[in-house]
């Protein structure tokens, strides 16, 4: 038993303790440096590029919510021409599936107006309360329902839903706007332009599917971005 006694001699057993605390305060103070240069090392700092954008910050704005590579935008039980655009979001390469890419959509009400909520915060004071951010599944693929938006009341412009993407990597940027075919204030350059960014036109073919009209948008990660590399 006089051989077991300095296990169990208090002094012993707490300097081991101490000892023990020490070691474990060390090993999560390195943790925590190691963390915080991981996250500051540049590889997910924010860039934008593509030139400058007003309002391409509204991509950050979706806080602590857990993002889907599908949602519903706000309004869509009202009444209105209920629409479905899904796609592929690719990397630059354009045949290997982007995942854990965010979009944020937004557009106007019925009114062709953006209206902003009750509260309204950052950008939403500008970009109405019709708006989400999608994050892409392992396959790319993103999908959101919302009602078809109308034109700017007494403007040229057409009707319009706004994207910009939010790269794992931290680049964000603008791409063109989705359109719809057969709105007469569409411009050429809106239904055939000449570099599309992100490798698509956004111009929408709407096709009746039940109760929604439905549309696919593809896009390519870079593609026709200015100062992408």
């Amino acid at each position: 038993m006089r051989a077991l006694w300095p296990l169990f001699n208090p002094a012993l057993l707490y300097l081991n303790i101490k000892i023990m605390i020490r070691s474990l305060f060390l090993f999560c103070l390195l943790f925590s440096i190691h963390s915080c240069k991981s996250q500051t090392d540049g590889t997910n700092t924010p860039k934008l590029v593509g030139a400058p954008c007003e309002g391409c910050e509204a991509v950050f704005e979706f806080g602590e919510r857990t993002l889907s590579s599908t949602d519903t935008l706000p309004g869509f039980s009202e009444e209105g021409a209920k629409i479905k655009v899904s796609g592929t979001i690719y990397k630059p390469d354009g045949k290997t599936p982007a995942p854990n890419v965010i979009l944020y959509v937004y557009h106007t009400d019925q009114d062709g107006i953006y209206p902003p909520g009750e509260d309204p915060q950052g950008w939403e004071r500008h970009h109405g309360y019709i708006r989400t951010w999608l994050k892409t599944d392992k396959n790319g693929h993103y999908a959101f329902y919302t009602l078809k938006p109308a034109p700017y009341p007494n403007r040229t412009d057409p009707a319009h839903i706004h994207y910009t993407i939010l790269e794992p990597n931290g680049k964000y940027y603008y791409l063109d706007s989705c359109h719809f075919t057969g709105d007469r204030l569409l411009t050429e350059n809106e239904i055939n332009p000449s570099a599309p960014r992100g490798g698509s036109s956004g111009l929408l073919d709407l096709k009746k599917q039940g109760d929604l009209y439905i549309a696919e948008r593809d896009l390519i990660l870079g593609h026709n971005i200015p100062n992408y590399d």
